[in-house]
């Protein structure tokens, strides 16, 4: 708690003595200066402790100042003499001043840090981990809260923690009081819900649907919608109560998805609007006219763009100016949309005993639109004389009763109907079944009788009924989707709720089950009241261009007109106001990069450019005009945010991921994954095309916010999942070695680093991701030499700079830094420990060491030759690069030149793939490949040329074939000498190296006797006298003379053998093969972009290992790249596919 501890000082010394005295409560987090004093005040020591039940102010006469909890001063005996008043108070001030000293840094010297974990308000606050009880742990407490600290201010609990420094910087930035939050369910979540969910689809269609789709494929559509949402909310409750809802976005794409839904619901909400307006109210404002027959689609829907443009505009000024009063207004809207229903629903019962008068006017089995005519007759008798009517005069060319007619009209008789024949009239049997139809069809009654006539007379002109659109299952269920959306209204005004997490499960759910009620009985009272002709009549035209669900309602189908009108405008300023302040939170969210513009706004925080480009999509929606071609996209939208909510809860559930504790009881993955699957086939069935664009468009932001690196909500959850895909891959992989066409080379790159922790060679991750092309598994590792301790922040200094070389070099892996006393034993951790279970490394790639010859760097051929042996003890193969600088960088590339392979020996085929996998590469594309074998004397070298020609197309790659002939001959002088000079060298460096150690040993001896006389045991303090010690030295002078010469002697006599020995016989042989290999190597492949060569194994005798370095410099000598290959002795090239 904040206050904890605060006013001890404002209390002032005599207020808290008189707590004392009285057995008033105390706080615990008193600086301990006053807890010191407490400690002598009334006679005796006072221990402090706490009561079991929290709780309480401060008791007793005494108690001045009311602590936050209760403290019981406990005196126990006095360890002390009494002092008196005046001593009393010197001592406490002396004391006083001691912890002011000791408050002002740590003993080190060192200023404590700050922590907002520690009562930072209190200025000359008491050192709060002082005493021993926890002196353990003091050096960690600015890292790591105590755990009584971290309670208290948890107790005012506003935000989630995820971590200390998360933490401290909520808390640094939450300082300001929080407005206390005040709305409830009803207010807070239900009634927003019912607001957003019931709207223009309810008004405007939901009779179309049910006339075309028929009663039971309505409930159908209906069902599913409505279940989606319920499982959606049911998710969303689980969100909801897994913590404090942390606002309107859910991650990115999903945040994205219901920006883009909401923008266009406001579309489609003003052009809702227009069609009210134009339609029902005031026809006569409409601004395009049809001029000739069939052009009234045309013209409606320019009338649409026109007004929806100038509404647009409006909207987004009055948003502009004042939001406050849209809020406001937002209950008006509501209400006009609950009298609509409630008008409804009274329409229904009065149809039961009175149903309302309107006459539908048939042609057979046509429906007649009735606004061009008003008697629905062919002719009146009147006064005996008998006239023709105006509908005459639609279908004839004259008004004469001998006029030539319609074919069909003069066939069929003209009768009129009820439209709402009522509750209890059993038309709901005649709407049970489907009547889907083609555009441009006529709307016809199923079991009137009709004679066909000849459809050869146009039938544009003729006030028949028409169908606007063709009609199908699919198709109205992306039309009806949008009426079943708005169940996030609760939970983005969830910081307005006195308790969210227990509000947005119990208003949405309400909501839900509220409006699918409505809307399922509203399909079955439709159905039941209503003729089937009148509700596929989407306008209304057969009953005087009155809104079709206003006939029904009562008193009088104004009521549903005017409270359809307002509902629908005050919707679309609804998502106006919103969609702006949603993209504004994403924006802010960081979480993509490219709108963060969009976060800025006015100085009171309102979204300008938010609602800029909102008002912008919006107009997209008012272009294509079409109410039911606007339906579906939103819906696509919506179901992919939907989608997304389901799914991430489902994930969640399923990886039972740790924090993942949702308190809403009746939450089950099961439901989430029925959800996600419920919306992605929703979607399917919309519109698959709209569908495939909706996923492209997330998967787009999705990857676009994986590339920029943002971790937001949902990264957790797709994070939890691939660890767990990697977990059961890895289990699987680990039960066995992989098939030989399978394998491919999993390397381990040897690093060596500087002095700064700079990789020194960094052409080797460039020829690492020439041979990967990012395919495999790639680690990365280094050795650095000490103890981890000490050089922890050398590792992580390492770690970043290899990272940050690996993606300037595109190479994609893991990087792994080791610290071990000695480089060898590094290298040795590294070739058994990297990898993972089955992702192991199978190959090991370094740089040839270039500097082996130095004296001063004798130890790296040793550790070299050492890596090859345990490579082959690891049964892994062993790339060695020689001249790495003088390979390519990825941006280099190659026109011409060849590869070239000499194949000497064979240790598994690994020689033949890596030219394939180099030449799959940018840099070695133009490259060609050739393979040189050697033939011995005893060889054909032309049944070998073939031979192996066959086994290269049987392994499916091309290159070019050579068989050289390598005769042998004698031992030249020139391999002879070379031979001699290396022994020699090699011995002479053996003899330095031995009289190097002698002075090392003789001097570590000296060391030893003159600690042992330092560390000899002393005479009694109390009589000893304060002599200089004496070490008696045993390097004598006579002794140095007599070991100089003795050295001298040893060393010439060694030098004079150096120089009279003849090279051993086993060395001149294998000098001969790498001399002549050489040359013939030379003689082929000297301007070869690349020579790949069998890299002979160390020898067994580990006294060869110095002149193994010599052979393999002299195979090499006078190439420029080359890369020396040891493979692992399992095949890893095979002829099957």
């Amino acid at each position: 708690m904040p206050g904890l501890g605060l006013s001890l000082r404002s209390c002032g010394r005599t207020a808290i003595s008189q707590a004392v005295k009285g057995g008033g409560a105390v706080p615990a987090t008193a600086p301990p200066r006053v807890r010191k004093w407490l400690s002598r005040e009334g006679g005796g020591s006072a221990r402090l402790t706490r009561p079991a039940a929290l709780g309480g102010g401060a008791s007793g006469s005494g108690a001045v100042c009311a602590m936050p909890t209760s403290f019981t001063v406990v005196p126990v005996e006095a360890q002390g003499e009494e002092r008196g008043p005046a001593e009393r108070d010197g001592q406490l001030q002396e004391e006083e001043d001691e912890d002011d000293e000791r408050d002002r840094g740590t003993g080190d010297g060192i200023a404590r840090e700050s922590s907002p974990f520690i009562n930072s308000a209190e200025l000359d606050r008491g050192n709060t981990y002082e005493g021993k009880n926890m002196a353990l742990f003091e050096e960690e407490m600015d890292s790591n809260p105590m755990v009584s600290s971290l309670l208290n201010k948890l107790a005012n609990y506003t935000n989630l923690t995820q971590g200390v420094v998360e933490h401290e910087a909520d808390e640094d930035n939450k300082r300001k009081e929080v407005k206390g939050p005040r709305m409830g369910t009803f207010i807070g979540v239900y009634l927003p819900c019912l607001q957003n969910i019931l709207g223009v689809i309810l008004f405007l269609r939901l009779t179309w649907i049910v006339g075309t789709a028929g009663v039971l494929e309505s409930f159908i559509i209906v069902f599913m919608c409505c279940a989606c949402t319920m499982l959606t909310a049911i998710s969303m409750s689980a969100i909801a109560t897994n913590g404090v809802v942390p606002g309107p976005e859910f991650g990115g794409a999903v945040g994205l998805c219901f920006y883009l839904g909401t923008t266009f619901a406001g579309a489609m909400y003003i052009l809702g609007t227009i069609e009210i307006l134009l339609t029902y109210i005031s026809p006569s404002a409409a601004i395009f006219k049809a001029e000739e027959v069939g052009e009234e689609t045309e013209a409606m829907l320019n009338n649409m763009r026109v007004y929806g443009t100038c509404i647009i505009i409006l909207m987004a000024i009055v948003v502009f100016v004042g939001v406050k009063y849209v809020n406001k207004l937002a209950l008006v809207f509501l209400a006009c949309v609950i009298l609509s229903i409630i008008a409804i629903y009274a329409g229904v019962i009065k149809t039961a005993f009175d149903p309302p008068d309107f006459p539908i006017c048939l042609l057979g089995n046509r429906t007649l639109s009735k606004r061009n005519f008003d008697v629905c007759a062919k002719f009146t008798e009147s006064n005996n004389e008998t006239k023709t009517t105006p509908l005459w005069r639609l279908f004839c060319d004259s008004s004469l009763l001998n006029a030539t007619c319609d074919d069909y009209f003069r066939l069929n008789n003209v009768t009129e109907i009820q439209g709402i024949p009522g509750i209890m009239s059993g038309v709901l049997t005649d709407n049970l079944w489907s009547t889907y139809s083609e555009k441009g069809s006529i709307v016809e009654k199923k079991d009137q009788p009709s004679i066909a006539g000849s459809e050869e007379t146009k039938m544009g002109g003729l006030p028949y009924v028409f169908t606007d659109i063709m009609t199908y299952f699919t198709m109205l269920v992306g039309i009806y989707f949008p009426s079943v959306t708005g169940i996030m209204a609760g939970s983005n005004r969830s910081g307005d709720l006195k308790d969210a997490q227990k509000s947005i499960p119990t208003g949405t759910i309400l909501a839900i089950s509220t409006t699918s009620f409505i809307y399922l009985s509203c399909i079955v009272l439709f159905g039941a009241c209503i003729e089937g002709v009148i509700l596929r009549d989407k306008f209304g035209e057969a009953v005087n261009g009155n809104l079709v669900v206003g006939t029904l309602a009562w008193p009088s189908p104004w009521v549903i007109v005017i409270g359809s009108f307002f509902s629908t405008c005050g919707a679309g300023l609804q998502s106006l106001t919103g969609a702006p302040r949603l993209l504004q939170a994403i924006a802010r969210d960081g979480i993509v990069p490219f709108i963060q513009i969009f976060g800025h706004g006015k100085a009171n925080g309102e979204p300008t450019w938010a609602l800029l480009l909102t008002a912008g999509i919006c107009e997209i929606g008012i272009l294509i005009a079409s109410l039911d071609s606007v339906a579906p996209i939103l819906s696509m939208f919506f179901l992919m945010c939907y989608m997304f909510v389901n799914l991430a809860c489902a994930v969640q559930t399923l990886l039972r991921t740790p924090n993942w504790r949702p308190r809403f009881k009746y939450y089950h993955w099961t439901l989430s994954f029925l959800g996600m699957s419920l919306c992605l086939a929703l979607m399917f069935i919309c519109s698959w095309y709209y569908a495939l664009i909706a996923m492209l468009i997330a998967g787009c932001i999705y990857k676009y916010i994986e590339y920029r690196g943002a971790e937001k909500e949902w990264g957790d959850g797709i994070r939890g999942l691939s660890l767990n895909a990697a977990r059961y891959a890895l289990l699987r992989v680990e039960d066995g070695p992989p098939h030989t066409k399978n394998w491919r080379p999993q390397l381990l790159v040897l690093l060596n680093l500087d002095n700064e922790q700079l990789v020194k060679h960094p052409r080797l991750l460039s020829f690492t991701s020439q041979l990967k092309a990012g395919k495999g598994l790639t680690i990365v590792g280094s050795v650095l030499q000490g103890i981890y301790l000490d050089k922890c922040t050398e590792t992580h200094k390492a770690e970043e700079n290899v990272k940050a070389l690996m993606g300037v070099e595109k190479t994609k892996g893991f990087c792994q830094i080791v610290v071990s006393p000695n480089f060898r034993d590094g290298i040795s951790y590294l070739i058994q420990s990297a990898g993972l279970g089955g992702m192991k490394h199978n190959t090991v790639l370094m740089a040839w060491p270039q500097s082996w010859k130095q004296t001063e760097n004798r130890f790296s051929w040793k550790n070299f030759v050492d890596t090859v042996r345990e490579t082959t003890a690891a049964q892994q193969a062993l790339l060695v690069a020689k001249n790495i600088d003088l390979f390519p960088t990825n941006q280099e590339r190659f026109t011409e030149g060849n590869i070239d392979v000499w194949w000497i020996v064979h240790d598994g085929g690994m020689l033949m793939l890596l030219p394939f996998l180099l030449r799959q590469h940018k840099v070695w594309r133009k490259c060609k490949m050739r393979i040189f074998t050697v033939a011995q004397m005893d060889d054909n070298s032309i049944q070998m040329k073939k031979d192996l020609q066959m086994f290269l197309y049987h392994l499916r790659l091309n290159a070019q074939v050579e068989v050289v002939e390598m005769f042998e001959n004698d031992i030249s002088a020139f391999t002879y000498e070379k031979t001699l000079m290396m022994e020699q060298r090699s011995q002479m460096l053996k003899q330095m190296q031995l009289s190097k150690n002698e002075r090392e040993r003789e001097a570590q001896l000296i060391h030893d006797r003159n600690t042992a006389s330092h560390s000899a045991p002393a005479v009694e303090a109390s009589v000893a006298v304060a002599v200089p010690e004496k070490v008696q030295m045993t390097w004598t002078k006579e002794k140095f003379a007599a070991e100089k010469h003795k050295t001298k002697d040893s060393n010439v006599s060694g030098f004079k053998d150096v120089f009279n020995m003849k090279p051993n016989q086993s060395n001149v042989r294998r000098m001969h093969t790498a001399v002549k290999l050489n040359g013939v190597v030379l003689n082929k492949s000297q301007h070869a972009q690349l020579v790949l060569l069998n890299m002979p194994g160390p020898p067994k005798n580990r006294k060869g290992d110095e002149n193994y370095m010599e052979f393999l410099e002299v195979l090499t000598e006078g190439l420029d790249r080359v890369l020396l290959v040891r493979g692992s002795g399992r095949e890893v090239i095979t002829i099957y596919s």
